[in-house]
């Protein structure tokens, strides 16, 4: 009989003898001296030496006001195992949940150098809001030791000076934050609201209904336990719904309200949603494995799950993510350069491949202008690009003639990596874009009183356009449409498709006379940190906001190409007003073949250099040409056949029968 077949009888039958047998304060024998000294001598630091047990032979108690333990302590059984049983794959890859978390934007919330610089400029701009501000950022960027302050030590508020002394709260948005919510007003709560059950709160909810409790509950004094929730939308709700209370700019509350993000209320209005698909956000960002693993270190009886999430939490800050890569030790990072690559990697692949799909097509191509169209299509189950304000997408779309040089551009970036043909306040939703001045820009614009852009949050009274990509299934009749609202242009494009989760954008390009192939490409860019953001608060100066400026200008800030498309010799001409007289150097004929074959003569002393065709579509086609003879292809329609001559080019359509 295989092992594995013998474990899966044997083990039920342990895990039965545990929940019969009362459980005394006996000390564990899970793990000898030996193999306890090992775990702490590779940085463990949880396994008990006999140093820790009572005269009675149990375990010292273990401080329950302690609500949230560090990370690091579940890292010990849940991280890397040195002897390669747990926490790898079927083909040996390593996929421990302690780091495949330490290196995310979740772990790391609390030490995001532009976090803790935005919290300082917005105490900046309204400093009698200075604790209150402090009290709201915290509690989803250092939930643990918020909560554990106001639970623990009814601390009324927790701040910056707080955090930045406690391990907890820097520990981020570490384990328990998801792991010891209630299932209780699961997707009810939001901005910061998080419930957790503060008469069971040392237990670890799980997807698994078959648990083996007493190492964790013994050694960490946590016990696990089964939670359907904990695959549930609703868990991410509390901090990524986000609704601020609005001041003017002398920094009186107005009593408006302004929505900062709603990326779960955007999740609940679409296909996704439970009621529908039901792709949960742990269904993407935290993607499941089907191989049965082993899902803790030092267990070797253990009995493998499936399906197993992967705690990537990839989003799409590579930005960010490489930002503190580069300054792990002026943050306090112990995440190694390896896992910093590995979510970065996670996150390419969410923005890169799971993100947008993009289509180019072309339009019209005789005439006075030539005429495109790019087709965006969001595939998240939000919009896009989601989350906090300052994110956003644009389109670039060149168009460069046969000699290379470029006869359209939009979207094009400064050095900086601003752009710099946007509108001053805010660039306006486009249906059609014609001058290269233009550009469109997927984003959320905040605005302040007075209608004005405005990066500070407290100040966000209205959006001023609102023109992301919404998930598939979005409608208008939603019941949290008010928090999802589009706002702008895009409300009345007729090609800003909401239940399909889509927009067109159509080009039209001056031809200026020019027949020949042109080059188009598009590239959708998305960006998370963009100048015009960063501009009025690198105004201003405090520790937070210096050091990170100091960063900030070190990093590599370049936006992330998220898809591109090109068409590489689309064929034009002015054929459609302007019919110009035919040259005498070349004849190409007949013009309406039966068997596609076409003649090409050159005049005495004219070479022929190059001969290429194009369909009706504008793209470049394959046909034989064998110096006296051009066979067309099978197809029947019109072509476009372009003779190269010593003398110059000559263009002739064809209609093939």
């Amino acid at each position: 009989m295989k092992k594995t077949v013998l474990l899966s009888l044997l083990v039920p039958s342990v895990i039965a003898v545990f929940s019969i047998l009362p459980i005394e304060n006996d000390a564990p024998v899970f793990h000898s001296a030996a193999e306890r000294a090992f775990f702490n001598k590779h940085g463990f630091g949880l396994m008990p030496d006999p140093a820790h047990y009572t005269g009675a032979g149990g375990l010292l108690p273990i401080d329950s006001n302690i609500y949230f333990p560090t990370a690091k302590l579940c890292g010990g059984c849940h991280g890397f195992d040195p002897n390669e049983h747990a926490l790898v794959t079927t083909e040996g890859k390593d996929v421990n949940v302690y780091d495949d978390w330490r290196s995310t934007m979740m772990a790391n919330s609390a030490r995001d150098p532009f976090w803790r610089a935005k919290v300082t400029h917005e105490i900046l701009a309204n400093p009698a809001h200075s604790l209150e501000l402090q009290d709201k950022c915290t509690s989803c960027h250092a939930p643990s030791g918020h909560y554990q302050a106001k639970l623990r030590d009814h601390q009324q508020y927790y701040l910056l000076s707080d955090l930045y002394a406690d391990t907890l709260g820097l520990d981020g948005v570490s384990c328990q934050t998801c792991h010891a919510q209630s299932p209780d007003l699961l997707g009810d709560l939001h901005s910061g609201a998080l419930n957790f059950d503060t008469n069971y709160l040392r237990v670890a909810y799980g997807p698994y209904e078959i648990i083996f409790e007493p190492p964790m509950h013994d050694f960490v004094g946590i016990t696990p336990v089964y939670g359907e929730h904990i695959h549930d939308a609703g868990l991410c709700a509390g901090c990524h719904t986000l609704i601020t209370n609005t001041v003017d700019l002398n920094g009186v509350y107005t009593g408006n309200t302004f929505v900062e993000q709603a990326t779960y209320h955007e999740w609940l209005n679409s296909r996704y949603d439970e009621a529908h698909d039901n792709v949960t956000c742990q269904g993407c960002h935290m993607p499941q494995l089907l191989d049965e693993i082993i899902i803790s270190a030092n267990y070797q009886f253990l009995t493998p799950k499936f399906p197993f999430g992967l705690h990537e939490l990839a989003g799409a800050n590579v930005t960010m993510l490489k930002l503190m890569k580069e300054n792990r030790e002026a943050l306090g990072i112990t995440a190694a350069p390896e896992h910093f690559d590995s979510t970065i990697a996670a996150t390419l692949r969410m923005l890169q491949q799971k993100s947008i799909d993009m289509t180019l097509e072309t339009g019209v191509l005789h005439g006075d202008s030539a005429y495109f169209a790019v087709k965006l299509v969001n595939k998240a189950g939000h919009k896009f690009p989601s989350g906090y304000p300052s994110r956003r997408a644009w389109v670039e779309f060149e168009v460069k003639n046969a000699a290379g040089e470029t006869v359209f551009h939009s979207g094009g970036m400064a050095p900086d990596y601003s752009l710099p043909d946007e509108a001053p306040n805010f660039e306006p939703h486009h249906n059609t874009i014609g001058d290269p001045g233009q550009v469109q820009i997927y984003e959320l614009v905040p605005g302040d009183v007075n209608g004005q852009f405005t990066n500070l949050l407290e100040r966000g009274h209205a959006g001023l356009k609102d023109n992301r990509l919404v998930p598939q299934g979005f409608s208008l009749d939603d019941p949290v449409y008010d928090t999802t609202t589009v706002i702008g242009a895009a409300l009345n494009d007729p090609d800003f498709n909401l239940s399909g989760g889509s927009d067109v954008v159509h080009y039209r390009i001056p031809v200026n006379g020019y027949t020949g192939a042109l080059k188009v490409t598009a590239r959708l860019w998305y960006q998370s940190l963009p100048p015009k953001w960063m501009a009025p608060m690198f105004a201003a100066s405090t520790p937070e906001i210096d050091s990170f400026r100091l960063m900030f200008d070190a990093a590599d800030r370049a936006p992330v190409l998220v898809a591109e498309s090109a068409l590489d010799s689309v064929f034009v001409s002015p054929v459609g007003t302007n019919v110009p007289a035919k040259p005498a150097w070349v004849k190409v004929f007949p013009t309406l073949s039966r068997d596609g074959r076409v003649s090409i003569e050159a005049a005495p002393g004219v070479q022929v250099q190059q001969v290429q065709v194009w369909n009706s579509a504008g793209r470049a086609v394959t046909a034989q040409w064998n110096g006296v003879l051009l066979t067309l292809p099978q197809q029947r329609g019109v072509y476009f056949v372009s003779v190269l001559t010593s003398r110059g080019r000559v263009v002739e359509k064809i209609v093939r029968e």
